[in-house]
């Protein structure tokens, strides 16, 4: 259990207050002591060094100096006030300057004494000045206080406006160590402390704030990286235990006759090495009497689409029923074509359901599936309606899992008493390194194979300004008969901009190519508008599709060969990636062309130089991982993992995370039950941190 102290709410500490500890809350999510001492720097300022204002060059960063406030003078009125200094250490003079708190500067640091200052020096006009530095007593350098490594915190705006700096930050968390000294439990064992060689944790917590030198930095990080990976581990690895041996699957004992006559009759083409490896693994898994639970990867076109329905051909051949649950209307509708092309004259029966279908027809369906007279239904998310009873579902297929909540897909999970056999598919590559930490020993596999015949996907980047060149080549490609996407950014901070530019770009593609027809979707488009013209697209009326990112998920027109994604610097690579995947379905060589301006982030020219060179989702995912970092990585906010990550890094601690991962295989064969008294504390902790109780395992 976590101390009373530690759950105190910081507005009882002195300096802070109601108002102060709302912004606090607000800002950086600090309400309790504990959250206070959870918020760690973010990097160091080496304060072994003091400088002489004559010492001083252009582009250095933060300096210390030591000298006096010789005079304050206050400038302007209203907002534009503010106070000005000189600062004299014997060697030149440089300015000081305040923009806010001018009454409590001129209060706590008067004329004539000598401080040191720590602040960035600013050059204008030959003159060197500092805006709001820090001041401290230069007593404080005798008094035994460390001022070697100091530590920064990342402060909003906002906080500023209120003079809550890193510096109010850094003394808040100094006086709290008085109150909280030996109230700090330890939250791993001991026996994970001696093996390893870990700091225990109030003096990691200590020492990450108040570090007297780099290597005090060093030993604090590791024992709290260690702490937030191991927990991390603990959790996907407890949870794939139970799956494993407390989950009760159905039974597909046998491979029967519509499995058979699909794969020796109808087959439309050779599978390739990678799909076949896949279903026998999927085999094997729903041959075994536990739940599956695989998560199926694969590039866009590699062919995901076909196990998936092969695998709902084992279903039905031992008498259950499967859905295939999708993000979006326009993909369910794709997948249910697709599945009713693969049936042909197979006794199979195959229905859709989505929220646009409603009254007798959604009665109809309902009660021939509570009936058992439907094989496979295909839909969205409204196939999780209470009202959606299956006979018996044996098997739940998940399109695109990012696209759907944790909550959402374990109410798919609830509609048996028994829980069906669920095939995850993404189309967005989860890097190897991720995968491991998100899926510990979950079941994933991997379809790294296109079918034969496709041609790699050519990636262009055009600056607008030179894109007449661009636009001769898709006057051929038109010419040649293929069909041409043309995608813009839309986001609903600045959805009434973006919508306007798709509309003036809608205008000039209409106008550019007045000799073939141009359609328009957008996700503000009614779902009939929508289907209208996705379908006309995909018949060949319309010649030119210009959209918004809703064709990115899915959508299948062979014909077409050109991706242009306009404002591509607005786009993550993951992103970038799954509209790519938009073209080269068909025989014929496709291009993907990034249109930007030409001012860019180095960042952002890292981003279209990767698609350029590489059309490897996985290496994409791995490179975007890199770029972005893992990001809140909560689960049910889509990105994954069960609680937040304040240190470390999944990215970057790939070393220490198989560290980790074995520490905690060890704990788990050492107390499966969670009952032993020298684990008590560690498992405590992780119920504390954990943020929800749902069963991440059962539900992928």
């Amino acid at each position: 259990m976590v101390p009373d102290i530690l759950l105190q709410d910081v507005k009882y500490l002195k300096g802070v207050g109601p108002n102060r500890a709302k912004i606090l809350n607000e800002e950086l999510h600090i309400r309790t002591i504990l959250d206070l001492l959870e918020y760690y720097p973010y990097k160091y300022i080496d304060r072994s060094k003091i400088y002489r204002i004559d010492e001083i060059v252009e582009n250095m960063s933060n300096i210390q100096l030591k000298g006096r406030i010789v005079a304050y003078q206050e400038e302007g009125e209203g907002y534009k006030r503010r106070l000005k200094a000189s600062f004299y250490d014997g060697t030149g003079y440089v300015s000081l300057v305040w923009f806010n708190g001018l009454k409590y500067i001129r209060k706590n640091y008067p004329e004539g004494k000598e401080y040191i200052l720590l602040g960035k020096p600013i050059f204008f006009n030959g003159a060197i000045s500092f805006a709001h530095p820090e001041l401290d007593d230069v007593s404080l350098l005798s008094s035994g206080k460390n001022f070697i490594m100091q530590s920064v915190y990342r402060v909003s705006e906002k906080m500023k406006r209120h003079n809550l700096n890193s510096y109010f930050i850094r003394g808040l968390i100094e006086n709290v160590f008085a109150l909280a000294a030996g109230r700090i439990d330890e939250t791993l064992p001991d026996s994970i402390l001696n093996v390893y060689h870990l700091l225990s944790r109030e003096e990691a917590i200590r020492k990450i704030h108040l570090p007297e030198n780099s290597m005090q930095v060093s030993e604090a990080l590791q024992r709290l990286k260690f702490e937030e990976l191991f927990f991390l581990q603990l959790m996907i690895l407890r949870y794939a235990r139970s799956n494993r041996e407390g989950i009760r699957g159905f039974l597909f004992s046998r491979i029967g006759q519509s499995f058979l006559d699909f794969y020796n009759l109808q087959l439309p083409f050779e599978l390739t090495d990678a799909q076949k490896r896949v279903i026998k693994e999927i085999r094997a898994d729903v041959g075994s009497g536990k739940q599956m639970n695989r998560l199926l990867q694969g590039d866009v076109g590699s062919g995901k689409t076909m196990v998936a329905f092969m695998t709902c051909l084992m279903a039905i051949d031992n008498g259950f029923q499967s859905s295939l649950m999708a993000p979006t209307e326009i993909l369910a509708e794709q997948h249910y074509c697709s599945f009713k092309s693969l049936i042909g004259n197979l006794p199979i029966k195959v229905e859709l359901l989505t929220g646009s279908i409603k009254g007798k027809r959604r009665e109809e369906i309902l009660k021939a599936l509570s009936n058992g007279n439907i094989d496979i239904l295909v839909g969205t998310h409204a196939i999780i309606e209470p009202d959606v009873v299956f006979s018996n579902l044996g098997l739940a297929v998940i399109d695109e899992q990012h696209r759907f909540g944790v909550k959402q897909r374990a109410k798919l999970w609830k509609k048996n008493y028994n829980p069906p056999h669920i095939l995850v598919m993404t189309a967005t590559p989860i890097p190897r390194t991720l995968a491991m930490t998100l899926y510990g020993d979950l079941d994933v596999s991997i379809i790294d194979q296109l079918p034969p015949g496709r041609k790699p996907i050519k990636t262009l980047h055009y600056f607008r300004e030179k894109c007449d060149k661009l636009y001769d080549g898709i006057d051929y490609e038109l010419e040649q008969g293929h069909q041409i996407y043309v995608v813009f950014p839309l986001i609903e901070e600045s959805e009434k901009t973006d919508l306007k530019n798709l509309e003036e770009g809608y205008t000039f593609w209409s106008e550019r190519f007045q000799k073939y027809q141009v359609g328009k979707l957008h996700g503000k488009m009614s779902s009939k508008e929508k289907e209208l013209a996705m379908n006309d697209f995909q018949s060949g009326k319309t010649q030119i599709l210009v959209s918004t990112t809703v064709i990115e998920v899915g959508v299948n027109v062979p014909n077409a060969s050109v991706m242009v994604i306009e404002d591509a610097q607005r786009f993550g690579l993951a992103q970038l990636h799954q509209l790519r995947g938009r073209v080269g379905r068909g025989a014929d060589q496709s291009y993907c062309v990034l249109v930007t301006n030409y001012n860019m982030s180095e960042i952002t020219r890292k981003r279209m130089q990767i698609m350029v060179d590489t059309t490897d989702g996985f290496v994409i995912a791995e490179e975007d991982l890199k770029l972005r970092g893992p990001g809140d990585i909560d689960g049910t906010a889509q990105s994954g993992l069960p609680f937040d990550l304040k240190v470390s890094n999944i990215t970057k601690d790939t070393a220490l995370m198989e560290v980790v991962r074995k520490a905690a295989q060890e704990v788990i064969e050492q107390d499966p039950l969670c009952v032993k008294p020298q684990y008590r504390m560690m498992w405590e902790h992780l119920s504390h941190i954990c943020k929800n109780n749902i069963n991440f395992s059962s539900i992928s």
